[in-house]
């Protein structure tokens, strides 16, 4: 009965290795259970594709190309003003390396001559002046031609100028443009030569005489121009006299102080 029962057991045994797919106990050929099997599918036999080469992109237009950062110019140095009086006077008209003409194209000019009495300086022509083309021009001029008369002059007799030929966008410069402006005022003031200066506005009067305008009240400002003094005094612009009258009382303390010794 036992044997019966091993031999039933053995051949119980056989079946589930014959339905697991083993139906022999050595194979005719060794196995190499390390190496990989060869695909058996049709495509594994096939060679690869070389991919097609990509297609070729039209330019970039030019202003998606990368551009080479150009070289820095080299930094100009400082302007040359010219030593000559009258082409000194075409410069300021003409040249464009004149330090502020590049704020606008209408440029206001200097009047009168060399060696004059009394020279008016301002550091901007107004709106009005550059649209006549003429310093102090309008209702503010004519009030500076009273002001010139309760002296003793007339405007005739003096040199009329502005440091800059041209006004900025809300008339104000800084940096390195009114760096230029400034060795523009003492090149200037030793051309012109005049016997007196009268300093019109608070800019000029800080630029020229390194005060505040309220501060120069009634001061005779001795100015230091190659060496030797020149007797400046300042007052308000006539156009801010016009529109603040109380300042004209400063104005006349300071305008007075010509008529000393006279």
């Amino acid at each position: 009965m036992g044997g019966r029962n091993s031999a039933l057991l053995a051949e119980s045994y056989s079946d589930w290795w014959s339905l697991a797919g083993v139906d022999a106990l050595v194979g005719e050929e060794p196995a190499g259970w390390l190496v990989a099997p060869p695909a058996n599918d049709a495509a594994a036999a096939r060679p690869k594709r070389v991919p097609d080469a990509e297609p070729e992109l039209p330019p970039l237009p030019v202003a998606l190309q990368r551009q080479e950062v150009p070289e820095a110019a080299a930094p100009r140095g400082p302007v040359v003003f010219p030593d000559d009086w009258m082409a000194f006077q075409g410069w300021l008209a003409t040249s464009d390396e004149v330090p502020g003409s590049q704020w606008d194209a209408r440029r206001v000019l200097p009047a009168g001559e060399a060696g004059a009495p009394l020279m008016l300086l301002t550091a901007l022509p107004e709106i009005d002046d550059q649209q006549d083309g003429t310093l102090f021009s309008g209702v503010a001029g004519k009030l500076l031609d009273a002001m010139l008369q309760a002296i003793g002059m007339a405007r005739g007799d003096c040199y009329v100028a502005s440091l800059a030929v041209t006004r900025p966008a809300g008339g104000r410069c800084d940096g390195a443009e009114a760096a230029e402006l400034d060795r523009l005022l003492w090149h200037h003031l030793r051309l012109a030569r005049p016997g007196r200066l009268l300093l019109i506005g608070s800019d000029i009067v800080r630029m020229a005489a390194a005060t505040a305008l309220p501060d120069a009240r009634g001061k005779l400002l001795n100015i230091n121009q190659d060496g030797s003094k020149l007797e400046a005094v300042a007052v308000a612009h006539p156009a801010m006299l016009l529109a603040r009258p109380a300042q004209k009382a400063a104005a006349w303390d300071s305008l007075k102080l010509f008529n000393r010794g006279r």
